[in-house]
């Protein structure tokens, strides 16, 4: 876990240059770079710091939107940074983990349409310091979700959430899959709440509680 600031896998990608130019100019150029770390910043978008190689030069203010990883990239087919990323950064605390398993995936947007590609790594915030008050929901359950970084058909990244994303694996699942029909999960979950089990009234190092003693004895 992180403050801000996360290490990112080095991932070559392709810079539109307009990002490089505050959306004046460069349109339609593209220049190559490496992913160096990923900003989470709260309520905005993800911010990828890139190095860009023809230039010895880091940018740290680039969306998702801003990047394609080939360069003969789909041209008519490319997604706004609101289908990309579908919902801005919940905290400034974050990880990067790459998940096993995971690979051929496709995600709906909010155009409604499918959007298949390659899963890369998710990206996730949580709240670590309660000496300050948490103004969002990176741990609140119904409301939290993960950034998971998708390499599009169309030549551009995604940053999806658990329940946008179809998960595919040629030995796993089945070629025909079931509608997911889920609720969200509303439920906190902790397992030392319960009043009816104790063990505060020792110091035992082998512990039991007063009815476990009793029937021993």
């Amino acid at each position: 876990m992180a403050f801000l600031v996360h290490p990112l896998p080095p991932i070559p990608v392709y810079v539109k240059k307009e990002y490089l130019y505050d959306l004046e100019k460069g349109h339609g150029e593209l220049t190559p770079g490496i992913w160096i770390s990923v900003k989470s910043t709260k309520y905005k978008a993800l911010y990828i710091e890139t190095l860009l190689t023809d230039y010895g030069a880091l940018f740290d203010k680039l969306p998702i939107s801003a990047f394609v990883w080939k360069e003969d990239f789909d041209k008519d087919n490319q997604l706004p940074l609101d289908v990309l990323q579908l919902w801005d950064c919940f905290d400034y605390d974050i990880t990067v983990v790459q998940k096993p398993l995971l690979s051929r995936c496709e995600f709906f947007g909010k155009d409604r349409k499918m959007h298949p590609g390659e899963y890369e790594f998710t990206i996730d915030n949580a709240h670590r310091d309660h000496s300050y008050i948490d103004t969002n929901f990176s741990e609140h359950d119904p409301e939290h979700k993960s950034f998971n970084v998708i390499r599009l058909d169309n030549g551009q990244f995604a940053a999806q959430p658990n329940n946008r994303v179809i998960w595919r694996d040629s030995s796993l699942t089945p070629e025909k899959l079931l509608q997911p029909d889920f609720k969200v999960c509303t439920q906190n979950y902790c397992v030392e709440t319960e009043p009816k089990w104790s063990v505060g009234h020792t110091d035992e190092w082998q512990y039991k509680t007063a009815d476990e003693e009793k029937n021993i004895k």
